[in-house]
């Protein structure tokens, strides 16, 4: 028994000795870091005191801060930013559905400003810019070199005043000069309306109107229809939207999933993880949907695209997403600003990472640009010839009046989807496919 207890002890006393062992150049690792961050600040300090006594010229000591703050969040990703006062105040504004500018969604690739997407029915939508456009200037001054922040500010200006920016598109040879005038910028977060037996859901943005205007669209244009046994399927049209909310995304895809997981966030500690999960009820009582996404589509697009596709709800179709996988976080700080920050990153259902890769749709269709006509010399479309075109053909008296009306409603309705595809050829497809999917479906 006393060996035992001897053995025992000895065992303790060896651990003891082992976690002091290994405690001690730890603990001697971490004096060493607190005393480089101390450094570091004293030289910072150091600098502060010579620019702000010995610079050519009086500097404003609040702006020096404001900077070197604006330039320790921009160093951390094209996402983390300072917000003074003012931004801050903006951007609250934004989320609430209005705001003045150009309508544009930018981020900061390797220097140059990007275009995320234009903002449906504002100034720079109006005028042509595109997802994937680079802002090389601005009014004739170059952004290269400015920080994201710096080249927004520069964009921004009074209602009503005219910018001219100058933009590089891959598809063009020489960069583009567009004329834009600034203008309040109202957003309608969500504009549904039925195209045949289908019911199409545009939204342009996730902000705190997005699923209530989502909702009562659905609800009226199926009623409008009819009710839900005349609607074939619902196309949620995610192009070009820049994202928002993420309680709002969660949202929208709740509408559309009876259970399972939405999106699980992870930080940089475990316990700051989170999971979003459905609750039962689906707005489309389980009718096919196809979900439209193109390389505008980001942040909360996809979260919505990703869980609808990981959970089979719905088809994806058009182009692959924008790749924005990151959480920001707004946290007040004291002067009434706020600071964006990467808290986290976000995975779909099947645990799948967005971040730089985007979703991928099920179906990839392009879209193809209308080309511009001309209305005096457009040709018509050719209709071919068929049995009742030939002369002297028989006619056929035993329609009745139903089944004439029929037959016109289907060439109306053929008619139409033509116009269709001719201005928007992905939204098409996207109809069609949903045509395919219900008959298949009646058919059982």
């Amino acid at each position: 028994m006393k060996k035992f207890v001897m053995a025992a002890l000895v065992g303790t006393l060896a651990g003891l000795a082992a976690s002091t062992y290994i405690a001690g150049p730890l603990i001697a690792q971490e004096e060493a870091s607190k005393k480089s961050v101390y450094h570091q600040l004293d030289l910072f300090g150091d600098v502060f005191e010579r620019i702000r006594s010995q610079y050519v010229t009086q500097v404003d000591e609040a702006d020096l801060i404001e900077a070197a703050i604006k330039g320790m969040m921009t160093s951390l990703d094209p996402h983390s930013s300072y917000l003074p006062p003012k931004d801050f105040d903006d951007m609250r504004v934004q989320t609430r559905g209005e705001f003045g500018g150009l309508g544009i969604e930018v981020t900061q690739e390797e220097g140059f400003v990007k275009v995320v997407s234009p903002i449906d029915d504002t100034p720079a939508h109006a005028a042509g810019v595109l997802a994937g456009d680079f802002i090389t200037h601005v009014d004739g001054d170059s952004l290269l070199g400015m920080s994201l922040d710096e080249a927004v500010e520069k964009m921004r200006g009074p209602v009503g005043s005219e910018i001219i920016i100058t933009i590089a598109r891959e598809t063009e040879e020489e960069p583009l000069e567009i004329s834009i005038i600034r203008d309040t910028i109202k957003l309608t977060a969500v504009r549904v309306r039925t195209e045949g037996q289908t019911v199409v859901a545009r939204i342009t943005t996730f902000n705190d109107q997005t699923y209530t205007n989502l909702k009562s669209g659905l609800e009226e244009s199926i009623k409008e229809l009819g009710g839900m046994e005349k609607v074939n399927g619902f196309v949620i049209d995610l192009r070009n939207n820049p994202g928002g909310l993420l309680n709002q995304a969660i949202r929208v895809s709740d509408a559309f999933l009876e259970a399972g997981e939405i999106v699980s966030t992870r930080g940089r500690n475990p316990e700051d993880g989170d999971r979003f999960n459905a609750s039962p009820g689906d707005l489309t009582e389980g009718k096919p949907i196809v979900v439209l996404i193109n390389g505008g589509s980001a942040s909360a697009s996809e979260i919505v695209a990703g869980a609808l596709k990981d959970h089979r709800r719905a088809v994806v179709v058009g182009t692959k997403s924008f790749g924005k996988g990151s959480v920001q976080t707004i946290m007040p700080v004291k002067g009434e600003g706020a600071m964006r920050l990467t808290t986290a990153r976000y995975y779909t259902p099947s645990g799948r990472s967005i971040q730089g890769l985007g979703v991928l749709p099920d179906i990839i269709v392009e879209y193809i640009r209308p080309e511009p006509k001309d209305d005096e010399n457009e040709t018509k479309r050719p209709s071919g010839r068929f049995e009742a075109d030939l002369p002297d053909s028989i006619s056929n008296d035993s329609y009745t009046e139903d089944e004439r009306r029929q037959i016109q409603e289907e060439r109306t309705a053929a008619e139409d989807a033509a116009k269709l595809r001719d201005e928007d050829s992905q939204l098409a497809y996207a109809i069609d496919l949903l045509k395919g999917l219900s008959a298949l479906t009646n058919n059982k």
